[in-house]
This record gives structure tokens, C-alpha cells and sequence, in this order.
């Protein structure tokens, strides 16, 4: 058998953190009322993680998990929460109705701590 080598290991243990990461938030999410309406969502302008709804809210959710919860602080910056607000604009026809409110939401993930939800982090 032959062995991975150990950056290609790197890449699928973070990718399989990602996606725990991911279904850690849309479980949280669940539970304060949103409706997970969509996952890992890929346009022409990146991916959206989750989409979600809450009433007449719609909100486009970039999920980032981290190792250490002290990583969690260098987890997004503007130009990732950009290419999410521009996949988000790709895909607000399909899962917005006219007049609903939306925005570009981050949730943080890290071991032993509650997820961190950051609102409307996209201002732009």
C-alpha cells in the first residue's frame, strides 16, 4: 500500500475538519431556528458553505474551523468574505423572494467552544 504523502495528509485531515466544521455550524444553526436550505454551494464566483433562512431572512454563511481556538481570529479576512458576497449575489435569485433581507454571515469553529456566529460581516 502505498502511503499519502504528508501534505496531500495535511490537505484531506484539514478538508475533513472543514467539513465536520461545517456540519457543526448547520447543526447550531438548526437549533437557533434557522432552515438549512442549501450546503457547500458552488457558482461561477467561489462557494457559499451554508445557505439559510430565518422568516423573511436569508443569510449566506462562510464557515471557517481551526485547530486551536486562538486561530479563529485569522480565520476570514475581506478578500474571502468578498468572493462569498460575490457567490452570494450569483445565488440570491434562487433562494430569495423580492423584498426578504440578506446577508453574508461567518460562523467560527473551533474544539471545545461554541461556534462563534459574526452577522452581516460583509458590509459592501
Amino acid at each position: 500500500m502505498k502511503r499519502a504523502k504528508p501534505a496531500a495528509r495535511d490537505r484531506k485531515e484539514a478538508e475533513n475538519r472543514g467539513r465536520e466544521g461545517e456540519r457543526r455550524a448547520a447543526w447550531w444553526l438548526w437549533l437557533k431556528g434557522w432552515k438549512i436550505l442549501d450546503r457547500r454551494v458552488r457558482t461561477p464566483a467561489g462557494e457559499v458553505d451554508l445557505v439559510v433562512r430565518k422568516g423573511s431572512l436569508v443569510a449566506f454563511v462562510e464557515v471557517k474551523t481551526r485547530a486551536a481556538a486562538l486561530d479563529l481570529d485569522f480565520a476570514i479576512d475581506e478578500r474571502r468574505l468578498a468572493r462569498v458576497a460575490a457567490a452570494a449575489e450569483y445565488l440570491m435569485p434562487r433562494y430569495a423572494l423580492a423584498g426578504e433581507d440578506i446577508r453574508v454571515d461567518v460562523i467560527l469553529i473551533a474544539p471545545r467552544t461554541p461556534p462563534r456566529h459574526i452577522e452581516n460581516a460583509w458590509i459592501g
